[in-house]
């Protein structure tokens, strides 16, 4: 990891424009993270406050699911605008995030909404889509946690090929529903700061 500066800051990892940082990075590749308390709030802190990120419109941090130390630190220590739940629309991944939703209302955290990732399998050779795991169900959490649903995004080869060679799907498929998807996601969460934030 690269520094520069009399305030030895980190350089994140650009691409497309867009600055990243992780945990991962501080590790070696094949180390496991198993990091709590006061472990994951010094890298939390080296990722938040030591990293040169330059000027920024949003800031999105990317946790682990649950309810854990990571979030628990973060939503502690730093303030924060909104949170969006990510899930599969199975059932044990909603359980998940069902008590992910009520942690961050419960700390004050506004929940901006859910997305339901994974949301309908397309069969690339005749189109046919098909709910692997199951139809709706982040809708229907949504609707009882009284929050918006966000967007689907859909489980797509496309996507996973796109993000494996570094090229997200957004940039080497623009045109693609499933571009589209995560366009529509990233308009509903800043439409929603803007309603939790005038």
């Amino acid at each position: 990891m690269s520094v520069h500066g009399s305030d030895n800051l980190m350089i994140p990892l650009t691409n497309y424009g867009i600055p990243c940082m992780s945990m991962g990075f501080l590790v070696d590749d094949v180390a496991p993270i198993v990091w709590r308390g006061l472990m994951v709030m010094s890298a939390i802190e080296k990722l938040l406050r030591q990293v040169d990120w330059g000027s920024l419109d949003y800031l999105v941090v990317d946790m682990p699911p649950g309810t854990g130390d990571v979030q628990l630190s973060i939503t502690q220590n730093i303030p924060i605008a909104g949170a969006v739940i990510v899930s599969t629309p199975q059932d044990i991944a909603l359980m998940d995030a069902r008590r992910g939703a009520e942690m961050f209302k419960k700390v004050n955290v506004p929940v901006l909404g859910l997305v339901q990732n994974m949301s309908v399998f397309q069969c690339p050779n005749c189109n046919h889509q098909t709910h692997i795991f199951g139809s709706d169900g982040a809708r229907q959490l949504a609707e009882t946690l009284g929050v918006k649903l966000l967007g689907d995004v859909p489980l797509h080869l496309n996507i996973r090929e796109t993000s494996d060679r570094g090229k997200p799907v957004v940039v080497s498929s623009p045109d693609s529903p499933e571009a589209e998807a995560y366009r529509k996601v990233a308009s509903a969460v800043v439409q929603r700061l803007k309603e939790v934030r005038p």
